[in-house]
């Protein structure tokens, strides 16, 4: 695949999408690396805004909880295209390119494919999802020996 736009979805029900996600998987940003047990959370704001929160033990199960908030913003009607600023001011693409049925498991992507989160509503998804979640990582035009699994062990 080229380095063209990295497609969206076709539509996203926002407030399906909303609430709790584990990162399954991602290729980190250098805020992110060695994170233990991440999740992102979203709740849509009264104004249209999305109010994330990022959270993650730092270094191990036991290290010290991080926690970043950025707020993302609607780029198109299909909510399946943000931006996000997760520092400011810098802002940053947020394309939703997978996200299966029962949004019970998504592929969050940017076109540069520099960084890209696999998540799920639960904390593991079997080896044979994964498998199948890498695919369409690789088939979005990522290096798969890129992609790092997010230790994930929860209560």
């Amino acid at each position: 695949m080229s380095k063209d736009t990295v497609p969206t979805v076709s539509h996203v029900d926002l407030p399906r999408f909303m609430g709790k996600w584990y990162v399954i998987a991602s290729i980190p940003t250098f805020l992110e690396k060695n994170a233990f047990n991440a999740t992102e959370s979203y709740v849509q704001n009264a104004d249209g805004t999305i109010a994330a929160t990022f959270s993650y033990h730092k270094g191990s199960f036991e290290g010290p909880v991080k926690t970043m908030n950025p707020r993302g913003w609607l780029r198109d009607s299909s909510n399946a295209y943000w931006g996000m600023r997760i520092i400011w001011p810098f802002k940053s693409e947020y394309r939703i390119s997978y996200l299966d049925d029962s949004y019970s498991q998504t592929i969050i992507a940017r076109s540069a494919r520099d960084h890209v989160w696999i998540m799920a509503r639960q904390p593991q998804v079997s080896a044979h999802d994964y498998d199948l979640l890498l695919k369409k990582v690789v088939d979005l035009g990522y290096d798969e020996h890129k992609v790092q699994l997010v230790p994930q062990r929860w209560p």
